[in-house]
């Protein structure tokens, strides 16, 4: 994700462009919290709130052709994978 946002105008650097790194960066920290607390179902919905922002922002990028085709069509993947992975992670917990 980064190496797509990095190619996008500099004009967007203060506002989507960081944005979006930073909703990755939350996300990430989510999952580490998750990983290590024993309120994981907090951090894990936290993280897949995270990843739907990322969804919807990624879109309005593409939208604006500020992210190209393949590029979108990558990074829709490994969000539907990471999203299918906490998903999978939230309802492990939900059943312990």
């Amino acid at each position: 994700l980064f190496a797509r946002t990095r190619k996008f105008p500099k004009h967007l650097r203060p506002t989507l462009t960081q944005r979006i790194d930073n909703l990755a960066l939350d996300v990430l920290e989510r999952l580490v919290e998750a990983r290590w607390t024993r309120q994981k179902a907090a951090m894990l919905h936290a993280a897949n709130l995270g990843i739907e922002k990322l969804r919807l922002l990624c879109r309005l990028a593409h939208d604006e052709q500020f992210l190209d085709h393949r590029g979108y069509e990558c990074v829709s993947r490994n969000l539907d994978e990471a999203g299918a992975m906490i998903g999978g992670w939230i309802r492990q917990q939900a059943r312990k």
